[in-house]
């Protein structure tokens, strides 16, 4: 999908998030702008390819025109890798999939301890009714209740009903559900709620959520998965299920930062957005996820810097060195012939250097072979290959 899009395609898309879109003004007056995510051109991709089926993951950057943290891996250009399946499908079973994805990514990467939250956008509203909200207030409501996991929930209610002008009532008993959170058994109970059970979204979304968890169960992972209530997620494309991966608290103190990192991946069911880009409004049921790359690097150049190990920056795997000088074409001669043989292979960029700079050079970007020519090795018709950390020799 390309960078740039029209302003139009991607605007009305992302509630609150909006101002964060980078726009650009064309030199013909058109006006673009640079994608935010992966998602919304991809649902425009399905549009106008008129694909009504696809599974598919994709790698690329996005731009986001924010204040920069570095330490905590929020940049205004980064990557996001998604993946997404588009059809008409029963429900939850590639909702479930999604979640064994990130589940399956996350434990890979050995990030630590982490959490999958879950939600449902109709459980949500379904909430918002209940509650006496007119429905034209839901979405910015769900931007405030997104911030629950940032602010202590008195923020998030005097914002609810100092700038978004909700009653202090409804804000309360809002406050009474976002903060509940658990499994099958919260499930049950609210689907038990006089309230709830009597809203046909919210029955809807937690008849939905009861059967994801079923399937979460079969897939094994209900132990890094909570339905939690205060998930908003603050996009506006969401109409059903929402998720978001949060790494907890890592346990050595001393790695302050990486607390504060957050989200790691988040994501959801939007079922209305292909229909948006379509000129027949037909419409195609999505579900997709989203891992942030670089906050997942952060964090791990965060943990190796507190190991104090050294992380090799190179896959080279022998540096040709020589110990005399005048020995610059053997060196090239014998790299060429490692390269022509598929090895990665290096030499420096000196006519003379040092053997000791060489090896030192091994050292410390961890190459782990040196192949030495010397004079006498060339007489002889041979190559010394050192192991760099044992300081072993074999003449080959």
């Amino acid at each position: 999908s390309p960078l740039a899009s029209p302003q139009e395609t991607l605007m009305g898309k992302y509630g609150e998030d909006a101002k964060l879109i980078y726009e650009l003004q064309d030199q013909g007056g058109e006006l673009l702008a640079l994608r935010y995510d992966l998602t919304v051109p991809f649902a425009r991709y399905l549009a106008m390819n008129k694909i009504a089926n696809m599974k598919r993951y994709h790698v690329a950057k996005v731009y986001r025109r924010d204040n920069p943290a570095t330490t905590r891996g929020r940049y205004r250009e980064f990557y996001q890798c998604d993946f997404d399946i588009a059809g008409q499908f029963d429900p939850m079973i590639p909702d479930a999939e999604c979640l064994k994805i990130v589940h399956e990514i996350l434990s890979d990467l050995q990030l630590g301890d982490f959490l999958i939250k879950v939600n449902d956008r109709r459980i949500l509203n379904g909430v918002f009714a209940v509650c006496g909200i007119p429905e034209s207030k839901f979405i910015t409501t769900c931007s405030t209740v997104d911030k629950l996991d940032k602010m202590p929930w008195e923020e998030v209610r005097s914002e609810m009903v100092g700038e978004k002008g909700l009653s202090p009532e409804a804000a309360d008993h809002i406050g009474e559900y976002v903060q509940l959170h658990g499994g099958l058994d919260l499930i049950e109970r609210l689907l038990q709620d006089p309230q709830l059970s009597q809203n046909k979204l919210a029955k809807e979304g937690l008849g939905d959520m009861k059967l994801l968890f079923e399937y979460l169960t079969l897939f094994g992972i209900t132990g890094k998965i909570s339905f939690d209530l205060s998930l908003a997620r603050g996009l506006d494309y969401y109409t059903g299920v929402i998720f978001e991966a949060v790494l907890l608290q890592q346990e050595n103190d001393h790695v302050e930062e990486s607390v504060s990192v957050g989200s790691v991946a988040g994501g959801g069911r939007y079922d209305g957005l292909v229909g948006m880009f379509d000129p027949k409004g037909r419409k195609v049921p999505c579900v997709g996820v989203s891992i942030g790359i670089e906050r997942i690097f952060s964090i791990l150049e965060q943990r190796v810097k507190a190991s104090g190990e050294k992380v090799r920056t190179t896959e080279t795997q022998v540096l040709v060195a020589t110990p005399q000088k005048h020995l610059l074409a053997a060196r090239l001669k014998l790299i060429s012939e490692l390269w022509d043989a598929g090895i990665k292979a290096e030499m420096l960029y000196k006519k003379d250097p040092k053997l000791l700079k060489q090896l030192q050079y091994c050292e410390d970007t961890g190459i782990p072979l040196a192949a030495i020519v010397g004079e006498q090795e060339l007489t002889d018709g041979v190559v010394k290959l050192r192991d760099v950390a044992t300081r072993e020799e074999v003449r080959m």
